[in-house]
């Protein structure tokens, strides 16, 4: 593994999707910075980070909060420059329109939506001084439809797809490559597995190709972190083979 000077933030470093973003990059020699809620979470990700040679610093976070979000990516960046930043929360639920709450569309619009301002903009202030960085944010199927009882999920989606355009291109013309990914797919999770066996039955698992492998997801930022800035993607969409889109 070749260290690199440079520092990965991964913002919703969960057990499937972020940690395997973190592995990836720890695994390519970025120090990496990994914020969740309750941190304590993130101990059995640091040990394996660490007994593959990698650094990885974790951190309790919530991401809705300012003052939350400047500290983390401030301390990121004195590890080393912060060369990438991954926005990776989702708050996906569902709830009938009569049964979504105030308090559930503020609660997911905060979490979706208004975190991922907050991180690219602060990751935005430590870049552009050096002239050069990457800003990633994770989207889904949301960001481009809503469906029957994701008024609240997909109103921050494309909420978020918006500050990503936005910043896309405001800020690509000053060497800042801001990409948006959209995961068009049931991941490979504890929690969407087992609302495909409530949904369908116990058959529902059998196909591996069904669901979206979370290392796959690591790779697609990879491959958007390697692209040359002459032909830099703003949107990247991914799905398995057998998905109907």
């Amino acid at each position: 593994m070749q260290k690199r000077n440079a520092t990965a933030a991964v913002i919703g470093a969960g057990d499937y999707i972020g940690a395997e973003i973190a592995r990836r990059f720890a695994a390519e020699g970025f120090k990496v910075f990994a914020g969740r809620r309750n941190g304590d979470k993130l101990a059995p990700l640091v040990k394996q980070i660490e007994e593959s040679g990698g650094e990885v610093h974790a951190r309790s976070l919530d991401a809705r909060k300012e003052e939350e979000i400047i500290s983390f990516l401030d301390d990121a960046d004195k590890q080393a420059p912060l060369e990438v930043c991954i926005f990776n929360i989702g708050a996906n639920v569902n709830f009938p329109i009569l049964e979504t709450t105030e308090r559930v569309f503020r609660k997911v619009w905060e979490m979706a939506c208004y975190s991922g301002f907050l991180a690219g903009r602060e990751a935005a202030r430590l870049m552009l001084p050096r002239g050069k960085g990457h800003i990633f944010f994770t989207g889904a199927t949301a960001s481009l439809r809503g469906g029957i009882g994701y008024a609240a999920f997909a109103s921050a989606k494309f909420g978020l797809r918006a500050v990503a355009q936005a910043m896309a291109r405001e800020l690509g013309p000053k060497n800042i490559h801001v990409a948006h990914l959209i995961i068009d797919s049931g991941v490979d999770t504890e929690w969407v597995r087992q609302r495909r066996l409530e949904a369908l039955g116990p058959d529902a698992l059998n196909d591996p190709d069904a669901l979206m492998p979370p290392a796959s997801v690591a790779d697609a930022y990879w491959q958007l972190y390697q692209q040359p800035r002459t032909a830099w993607t703003f949107e990247m969409e991914i799905r398995p083979f057998k998905e109907k889109w």
